[in-house]
Parts: C-alpha cells; sequence; structure tokens
C-alpha cells in the first residue's frame, strides 16, 4: 500500500498499517514535516467545541481518550518522548462580552456531557497568577491536554522505520489509475509507486494531486495560521502551568506551555490560499492579544515566528475512508483537529486497509457525505 503525505496524519496510518503486517510505502519529500511543524499542539476536545460541531465531538473526545496509550506506545516503539503533558486548559474572558460568550460555550459543554469548571477571575488568577488582573472568570478543563507537534512527527518517523515502512522522499506529482481503480502514483522525479491501496493523506495540498477523478477529488482548502515561540528563561519558570486561552476582540489566542520552557502563542485564521509569509501584522496581533492576557510575555525572548495552513473542509470535519474511486482511501481535511486525531485516523484507516471494515465511529467522516444527492427517480417524484 502507498500513503500519500508523511505527515503526522500519514505516518499514523503508515505505522498502524505496518504493525497490521501491511508492506508500506509513504511519499513525501520532507516525512514529519507539514503542519504539525507549526501547530500548538492542544488537544482540546471540550474548549474547541463549537455549536453544530456535535458529532465531531464525538469523534475528538475518542481520539483523546486514545492519547495517553497512543503516546506510552510510540514513546516505547521510537524511544523518543512526544512532550505528551495531561496539564489542563484554562479558558478565560478579558471584558464582559467575552465572559458572556464563555458562559454560553459553559452551558453547551454543560448539555454535551463535558466535564468543565466555571471559575471567578480571582480563582483564574490563584491557578495561574501571571494572568491580566482584568480576566473576569473562566473555564477550567483538566481533561484537555497537550502534547508536542514536532516532537510527534519526529517520533512517527523512527517508529515507521522501525516498523519497516519505506519513506520514499519525494511528492506524489500524479495518481495512477488504471482500469477505474487507483493503482498507486507517480513521483515528480518520473518514479513510479505501484499499490494495490492507495491513502491520499497531504494536508491541505490533498486537492491539489493531478490525475484525481472530480468525483474523488476531496473538498479541501488551505487555512493559513500564524505562531510564534518565546523561551521562558529558568528563572521565571513556571511561566504558565498549564494552556491558557480567551477570544480577545473576536480574535482566538492561546499560549501552550512546554515542559521545556518554550511558550507556543497562536494562531490567527486566514483564508489566503497557499500563501504561508509570516505578516509583521500577525506578530504584531497576536502579541497585542497575549499581552493584554498575560502581560508578562513582553519580556520573554522572542524565538520563531511561522506560519502553516491547516486543511480545511466544508464543514470543518476530516474526511475519512474510501473515496469514489476504488483503490483509493481518504485522510484529510483535519482543520485544527489533525493532532487531536492522529491516534484514530491511524487506527482508523490502517484497520478499514487491513480488513476492508471502517470503523463505525468514523462513518460519520466518510468522504461521500459531499458527493452531489443523486436525483430523484420519476416514480418519487409522482
Amino acid at each position: 500500500m502507498l500513503v500519500i503525505g508523511g505527515g503526522i496524519i500519514g505516518l499514523a496510518i503508515a505505522w498502524r498499517s505496518a504493525q497490521r503486517g501491511l508492506k508500506v510505502t509513504v511519499a513525501d519529500p520532507e516525512p514529519g514535516g507539514g503542519a504539525a511543524g507549526v501547530a500548538a499542539g492542544m488537544l482540546a476536545a471540550v474548549t474547541e467545541l463549537h455549536y453544530g460541531e456535535q458529532t465531531l465531538l464525538a469523534l475528538n473526545l475518542e481520539s483523546a481518550r486514545r492519547y495517553p496509550a497512543f503516546a506510552a506506545e510510540l514513546e516505547e516503539a521510537s524511544g523518543h518522548s512526544v512532550g505528551y503533558r495531561a496539564c489542563g486548559t484554562l479558558a478565560v474572558a478579558l471584558d464582559t462580552d467575552d465572559r458572556a460568550h464563555l458562559r454560553e460555550l459553559h452551558a453547551l459543554q454543560q448539555r454535551s456531557g463535558l466535564d468543565a469548571q466555571w471559575l471567578s477571575g480571582r480563582e483564574c488568577r490563584r491557578l495561574e497568577p501571571m494572568l491580566a488582573p482584568g480576566v473576569r472568570g473562566g473555564l477550567r478543563v483538566d481533561g484537555d491536554h497537550q502534547v508536542d507537534p514536532r516532537r510527534l512527527a519526529a517520533a512517527l518517523v523512527t517508529a515507521c522505520e522501525r516498523a519497516g515502512v519505506r519513506l520514499h522522499r519525494g511528492w506524489a506529482a500524479r495518481l495512477l489509475v488504471e482500469r477505474d481503480r487507483a493503482a498507486g502514483a507517480v513521483l515528480a522525479d518520473g518514479t513510479e509507486l505501484r499499490a494495490g491501496q492507495t491513502v491520499l493523506a497531504g494536508g491541505s495540498l490533498s486537492g491539489r494531486l493531478a490525475g484525481l477523478p472530480a468525483d474523488a477529488l476531496p473538498p479541501v482548502r488551505p487555512v493559513k495560521g500564524q505562531v510564534l515561540r518565546l523561551a521562558v528563561p529558568a528563572p521565571l519558570a513556571p511561566f504558565l502551568s498549564r494552556t491558557v486561552r480567551a477570544v480577545v476582540r473576536g480574535s482566538h489566542v492561546y499560549l501552550v506551555p512546554r515542559a521545556n520552557g518554550e511558550l507556543v502563542i497562536g494562531a490567527t485564521s486566514e483564508e489566503l490560499g497557499f500563501d504561508t509569509t509570516v505578516t509583521a501584522g500577525g506578530v504584531y496581533e497576536l502579541l497585542r492579544d497575549a499581552h493584554e492576557l498575560v502581560p508578562g510575555i513582553t519580556e520573554l525572548p522572542l524565538t520563531e515566528t511561522r506560519a502553516g495552513l491547516r486543511p480545511g473542509s466544508p464543514d470543518n470535519a476530516p474526511l475519512l475512508g474510501p473515496s469514489a474511486l476504488p483503490g483509493l482511501l481518504l485522510a484529510t481535511g483535519h482543520y485544527r483537529n489533525g493532532v487531536l486525531l492522529t491516534p484514530l485516523t491511524g487506527d482508523a484507516i490502517a484497520t478499514a486497509l487491513a480488513t476492508g471494515v471502517l470503523p463505525e465511529e468514523v462513518h460519520p467522516f466518510t468522504p461521500d457525505r459531499f458527493l452531489p444527492a443523486a436525483p430523484a427517480s420519476q416514480e418519487q417524484l409522482v
């Protein structure tokens, strides 16, 4: 089998498939790269809940449930830490409007059976003393954790290599189709990689693969996000003990503290096609909003600015499972939940490849939900 795309989603599928005894090749110019290099790594099934996404919530919660065992197994298989931390998340409000919005979110969480505790501003600052004095209240969610996506990607590369996965460092330029069935891919250098089963896990690039029939083309678009990394000097540690997030003037901002002293701040959300330029405006907005939330960040060294592309779908949920083209499965469109959904996606697609049966929990996310409805017959119209 062939996996087109060596980001964390493609690598997880390859690793799990190899564990099931399949012969696996991954095609990617830089295995372990992609959106994971920019992602903050929040495993935030609860605080990322949005109205109308209750079906996606069930998938996110199931993948979050699998994360501790997945992380432990991957660390043992690779010998690398993935930076998994069960530190929890604190979502806070800075003004009256934000507080009302957060109260509405809390009510939605409670209706959905989720565990989130409402705190006063004073209680928030007791948990995180670096918070601004003007914080009006917040939600403590101990079940939303984090992982370091860069370490996760590196561990998956090593685990794949040790499991016998062949990593072919080149990008698939065209899908091979023979007798109306996917048969592998042709790389940019002309190399043909033939496969009985092919998985397209190319993130935001998934819709640009040549040779895809129109009805198998995934409706995936790039959504730009800019992210900053700061260093917390040892005398200031621990600067924050958990992930802190808020909506400031309508823009989402989050601060994710790593165990190694790094502080990740993100993220903008921009519909600008495949542009990955880091802009002065994006950096300014992130620092401004983060400063209102945690004023002390202005004293920290700025070590990195990056921009990446999330793979968005029309309903902000992934496309998982067989496409309209026999022999081709999709695993793309994860949008803001790619890191969170890595364990479940790897398990589900590997199961489908090995057994021909797609696990029930991903049935609502098959690609055929975007196909046009079949026209009604004359009998139905009468």
